[in-house]
């Protein structure tokens, strides 16, 4: 705070009417010592950036910048002799076929597929090393910046002062620094998340997508792109190698392979030679007939508590954020809802607020219905309410919870925390499930495996066997034998026996047999037409004229081999997000220049359009 406590809150109290979130705001730094993290003041009082932005205009707090522990690196400390990296035999093989296509100095596509644990990692590290040897410099791609502490760490101890880090966490400054090294020559390896791809690397011979079935390489935001594609115009241009990486790949990258337009390199065995975790599915219907309705199974529970015996740690994994799902009046029914969003707000019982996690518009907790007066329940379940409920069954041992609420800006210090404190179960959403390696891990556990697969969406059945397969693999990595459960109501399911069995090639039979059926990619592209704006009809009439234009150019002859279908307008799933409705048309067509041209001239037109005013409209490709 810029004034003293009791300064700050006698003028914030005199403006609490106009503006009651100002004195949240100074109470909370008030007992917070007076400072405290951008990300904790939104989230403990509901402030958006505007209140935060006038109270520092007014002089009452002072919003100062600092370094992520992730990005303070010590050159002095790096190591100038790194050891030589030692390849197992599968290893040296996908090394050696990569570095012949490197060597023939021709634009090639490789699909590395490797169990978890295989070591991918040596494998890019070996493959950078040779690279800078003769000459060349190379791009690594992580997909999530909670990645990016490992591996950075494990270039510059190899690499030095030749790799530069380029994500959007970076502050401006940082970012220009970084870039500016990268434009004069001086660093010569750029590894960062998608934004790294726009580094004006010269020489460029290798690009590495890790994980490359990760969505989160696409942008949904402006300018929108997909980090993938770009990688392949690049090495098509520079007569580079994209190396694709994942234990699961996207079924396009995997049928790509299959027709031959990738090269497949396959390692089956994980790097220090141990057998992959056991895994158990089990039942949560017989939990719910033998009366526990938590998340947390006898088998589960049974597993952990053997960990705890013996001093080894778990990952438990359950992908929903907050306490519970929504808050519910158990009289009339009725759900509080975000004014800005379609969306009901979900409880976090860390600051006791109903929060929106589509806008971030945030509310204290209700305990009565306003509408009739009576009680409000809490619906569904996350991660907080999990980590009270594992507090209570083992009292005894330490939770460390890790979502985008504890985990703002913290990924590494968490993790730090985890591995150097023993702490004996690590609880969090998807950032949980890849590149975390501890050789103290022996067991993880997915409480609930259903919870994406059944959503409408063509890659539900994609994400959960990526997740599920990644997330067991995080247990087992170290001399230990590692173990896994996977609980579910839906043990038979299919994609959940795959995962369970780590078999990528059934999943794939399984999961490309349903895409030829449906049309889904590879077989055609989805070109999702959105149209955004603050009133609800002129949306819907402009969405429904797009549908129009499209289904008669759908019967011009240059659009005949695209096979076009035109589906909608249909409201988004989200129907409003802070204020704006969003309807959408699917075009479902093979990606060829005339239906390219198509939607270029529709954007162009619809922004020229006069009667378009206050709309948007965007165009994505097999998007999210």
């Amino acid at each position: 705070m810029a004034l003293p406590s009791e300064d700050a809150l006698a003028l914030a109290d005199m403006k609490r009417r106009r503006s009651p979130a100002r004195l949240e705001v100074v109470r909370f730094l008030a007992v917070s010592g007076g400072r405290a993290s951008w990300a904790d003041v939104r989230y403990y009082t509901g402030a958006d950036s505007a209140i935060l932005r006038g109270m520092e205009k007014d002089g009452l707090i002072i919003i100062t910048e600092e370094n992520d522990a992730d990005l303070d690196i010590d050159n002095n400390n790096l190591n100038n002799s790194p050891e030589e990296i030692v390849l197992n035999s599968e290893q040296e093989n996908a090394y050696n076929k990569i570095y012949d296509l490197i060597e023939k100095k021709e634009a090639a596509a490789v699909l590395l597929r490797g169990v978890t644990g295989s070591g991918k990692t040596l494998i890019y590290l070996k493959l950078a090393e040779e690279v800078l040897k003769s000459g060349g410099n190379a791009m690594i791609l992580v997909p999530e910046i909670i990645l990016t502490p490992r591996m950075i760490r494990e270039f510059r101890a190899r690499f030095g002062a030749d790799v530069v880090l380029l994500h959007s966490s970076l502050r401006v400054s940082e970012r220009y620094a970084q870039w500016k090294r990268v434009k004069t020559g001086e660093a010569r390896i750029v590894l960062g998340t998608r934004s790294a791809i726009f580094a004006p690397l010269r020489n460029l011979k290798l690009i590495v997508l890790d994980e490359e079935q990760e969505d989160s390489y696409q942008s949904e935001q402006p300018p929108r792109y997909h980090a993938r594609e770009i990688a392949k115009y690049l090495c098509a241009r520079e007569k580079a190698v994209l190396v694709s990486g994942s234990a699961t790949p996207s079924i396009e990258t995997a049928w790509q392979a299959e027709q031959g337009v990738f090269k497949k390199i396959l390692i089956q065995e994980r790097y220090n030679q141990k057998n992959l975790p056991k895994v158990i599915i089990s039942d949560l219907k017989k939990e719910l007939r033998s009366g526990n309705p938590g998340l947390i199974g006898a088998e589960l529970r049974y597993e952990l508590q053997e960990n705890l015996k013996r001093g080894e740690q778990s990952i438990l994994l359950l992908n929903r954020r907050g306490s519970n799902k929504m808050f519910l009046c158990g009289e009339c029914g009725y759900i509080p809802v975000c004014p800005r969003c379609s969306a009901a707000l979900t409880y976090h019982t860390a600051n006791r607020r109903m929060m929106c996690h589509y806008c971030g518009y945030s509310q204290w907790e209700i305990e009565s219905c306003p509408q009739c007066g009576g009680a409000m329940k809490h619906v569904g379940t996350g991660t907080q309410k999990v980590e009270a409920e594992l507090n209570k069954i083992f009292p005894e041992a330490g939770v460390l919870r890790m979502d985008s609420d504890s985990a703002s800006g913290r990924h590494e210090e968490l993790l730090k925390k985890f591995e150097r404190e023993k702490i004996a179960i690590l609880l969090g959403t998807q950032m949980v499930a890849k590149g975390l390696d501890y050789e103290n891990v022996t067991l993880a556990g997915v409480l609930l495996a259903d919870q994406a697969l059944y959503i409408d969406h063509y890659r539900a059945a994609e994400r959960t066997f990526d997740l599920l397969t990644q997330v067991t693999g995080r247990a087992g990595r170290g001399d230990k034998p590692g173990r896994a459960v996977i609980q579910t109501y839906t043990p038979e399911n299919d994609i959940i026996q795959s995962a369970a069995a780590q078999d990528y090639e059934k999943f794939y039979a399984i999961e490309i047999r349903m895409r030829e059926l449906r049309r889904y990619p590879p077989f055609a592209d989805l070109f999702r037409l959105t149209v955004s704006g603050l009133e609800e009809e002129r949306v819907r009439k402009a969405a429904a004229d797009i549908r129009d234009i499209l289904l008669r150019r759908s019967a011009d002859s240059d659009l005949s081999d695209a096979e076009p279908e035109v589906l909608g307008p249909a409201p988004a799933p989200v129907l409003k997000i802070n204020y704006r409705f969003q309807y959408r048309i699917l075009l479902v067509a093979k990606d060829q220049r005339p239906v390219r041209n198509l939607l270029s001239w529709l954007l162009k037109n619809f922004a020229k359009d006069k009667a378009n005013r206050g709309l948007y409209l965007s165009v994505f490709r097999n998007g999210t």
